[in-house]
């Protein structure tokens, strides 16, 4: 394999690479500003960003990251969640067995978060991810689950991380109450050239590249094509050094990006 031929001691562009490995910009430093102090206030964040920018990655780190003595960590990633699916899902995570009723459930879950919040003394992180596909219901559920204690209270820190369609969807002026309620929002963009050949440099710096494994050219030709996207730029990368291995070739120029493009994603 590729890994063997070039020298490395791992495999680069992977997705299970360890999140404190990976390179940080400028935004995702910000991203986990912002979600740290959505989990310190108890606020409400919503997070978005076009697929494969790495938004589930820097859920990852953050979740990893927070101090596991004041904060338990909910995740959802649910395509169809419903409002007594969300319930129920809550609960098993923090290990009651849900009660039947939706109803039941929610006040159930409302107790169960007033027990983490003062008699443990931690913060309930409630993450829902995939939430660009929330249906309208489930979002009004979201808002009334916010209401707590006549609006002077918050039981939990609520994170929404969705691709950009969420975002539009919440401006709209049905979920204009929603769109109220949210205390934090940040988008996070793509990655610029320079970023992108950062990011290129950094995964082959993790496996130990021996040298120069692709010019300044071939980097700037995968940025163009994969649009800083992070998950395009590890499909061609990975691709890239296929090719290469089969030509017997250490240097990955641009006119090899381009025949990779032409043969395998285009073709």
């Amino acid at each position: 394999m590729f890994e063997a031929y070039f020298g490395f001691v791992g495999t680069p562009f992977s997705r299970d690479m360890s999140v404190n490995h990976l390179m940080e910009t400028e935004s995702s430093k910000e991203l986990q500003g912002r979600l740290n102090y959505v989990a310190r206030v108890r606020a409400f964040g919503v997070f978005t960003g076009d697929a494969g920018t790495g938004k589930t990655t820097a859920i990852r780190k953050f979740s990893q990251g927070l101090d596991s003595n004041r904060y338990r960590v909910l995740y959802l990633s649910d395509s169809a969640l419903t409002p007594r699916n969300f319930y129920w899902e809550t609960l098993h995570e923090l290990g009651y067995q849900p009660r039947f009723y939706r109803g039941d459930a929610k006040r159930q879950l409302q107790k169960a978060l007033a027990v983490l919040t003062d008699n443990e003394k931690k913060t309930p992180v409630v993450i829902v991810d995939e939430a660009h596909l929330l249906s309208r219901e489930m979002l009004e559920e979201i808002r009334f689950l916010l209401n707590a204690r006549m609006d002077s209270y918050s039981a939990l820190s609520l994170i929404l991380v969705g691709q950009t369609e969420l975002r539009e969807a919440l401006r709209l002026q049905v979920n204009k109450a929603i769109w109220q309620r949210v205390d934090i929002r940040f988008h996070l963009p793509a990655l610029s050239r320079e970023e992108t050949a950062a990011y290129i440099t950094r995964h082959l710096e993790i496996v130990k590249a021996p040298g120069e494994i692709f010019t300044q050219a071939a980097m700037g030709v995968i940025h163009e094509y994969g649009e800083g996207i992070p998950r395009n730029l590890n499909k061609l990368a990975i691709a890239c050094l296929m090719a290469a291995t089969g030509q017997n070739q250490k240097l990955i120029d641009d006119h090899l990006v381009r025949v990779v493009i032409e043969s395998e994603f285009e073709g």
